[in-house]
């Protein structure tokens, strides 16, 4: 045997080691193995009895855990395999989250923390309501924009130049059931999203020699449908030295893409 993203080693058992099964519970579970060195040789351990009746329960009372606990024997020498599955709600271990990633065990904490839990609640941060939000903070030109550019390209039926904004959100899932905004909204056709997300903006730079030589840079704020034309706006006027055809912003209902070729 060796050590891999499913298999851990431990030539003696310790309490904090409970953190190892965290980690592969919110992975793709797996087996950690106590009286077994680094190499995966079997080197026994004196308590192996007791281990097999302490920690199905430890697992369990310290985070919800079905662990399965078994006791092995190789020439003589008892040792344990403690097996745990993947979990489809996320787990801690006193207050914190940890994930295993290759052989490595890694403790997550913000952003990193923030979409693995959101990815474990079968949702996406762009999917949660704006607080604070309301149909003031958008932008009718924005959303008339859209309108225009996806009955052009002929993703939506011309009867949508007419609906009016909260229609429009509508069929665009960009409001909750109790018609609330979500974040997705605010960032596509918000009048200034910057109030709401303070680093959602687009940044340019020129650098000289290498990556740390930056000589000049702008930050570009607006909602993410008006963004691309000041972008290429911006980078005509002072970045550019070869010509650029842009083509705009392309409609595929909910989603968008920006085309542009030397």
């Amino acid at each position: 045997m060796k050590e891999t993203q499913n298999i851990e080693f431990k030539r003696q058992w310790r309490d904090d080691f409970l953190s190892e099964l965290c980690g592969f519970a919110n992975a793709q579970g797996g087996t950690l193995y106590i009286g077994v060195d680094d190499k995966g040789s079997v080197v026994g351990i004196e308590n192996a009895k007791q281990l097999l009746e302490k920690l199905p329960n430890l697992i369990n009372q310290t985070m919800g855990l079905l662990a399965t606990v078994n006791l092995l024997a190789e020439d003589g020498k008892e040792y344990l395999s403690i097996s745990v599955s993947a979990s489809e709600q996320p787990v801690s271990y006193r207050g914190k989250y940890y994930y295993r990633s290759g052989t490595t065990l890694q403790e997550m904490n913000g952003n990193s923390l923030r979409e693995f839990l959101l990815r474990k609640l079968g949702t996406t941060w762009d999917a949660f309501v704006c607080v604070d939000a309301t149909m003031d903070d958008i932008d009718p030109l924005a959303v008339q924009y859209f309108l225009k550019c996806a009955v052009t390209a002929g993703r939506m039926p011309n009867e949508a130049l007419t609906d009016n904004v909260q229609s429009t959100f509508s069929n665009l899932d960009l409001l909750t059931h109790e018609g609330k905004l979500k974040n997705a909204a605010i960032l596509l056709f918000g009048k200034r999203p910057q109030h709401f997300f303070i680093s959602s903006r687009f940044r340019i730079g020129r650098f000289m020699a290498d990556d740390t030589d930056l000589i000049h840079h702008d930050d570009i704020e607006g909602n993410i449908i008006q963004m691309a034309d000041k972008v290429m706006w911006k980078l005509r006027q002072d970045y550019l030295i070869a010509p650029i055809h842009y083509e705009g912003i392309l409609m595929n209902w909910q989603w968008f893409f920006v085309r542009f070729f030397h």
